[in-house]
């Protein structure tokens, strides 16, 4: 299948290929260019990250000492 680089080096994906791979807008890849010059697009999942000071690290540790609980919602969410 014949693809073209457009003028700001994007390269679109056919939508037969999307479509056979489950790809959405959005959707992430690594890139690699293998010996002889063949590129291969891995598709990943970005998950979000928290960044916690060191009084969210304690509420954390006493949290998981508590016992169990129930996720937030958004939590759920992401995971399903």
């Amino acid at each position: 299948m014949l693809v073209q680089i457009d003028q700001r080096g994007s390269l679109n994906l056919p939508i037969k290929i999307r479509q056979s791979l489950g790809l959405e807008k959005g959707s992430n890849f690594e890139i690699e260019v293998a010996e002889g010059g063949d590129i291969i697009l891995h598709p990943v999942e970005i998950h979000r990250t928290v960044r916690l000071s060191d009084q969210g690290l304690e509420k954390i540790s006493e949290a998981r000492k508590s016992g169990k609980g129930e996720l937030p919602d958004w939590i759920l969410d992401e995971v399903n």
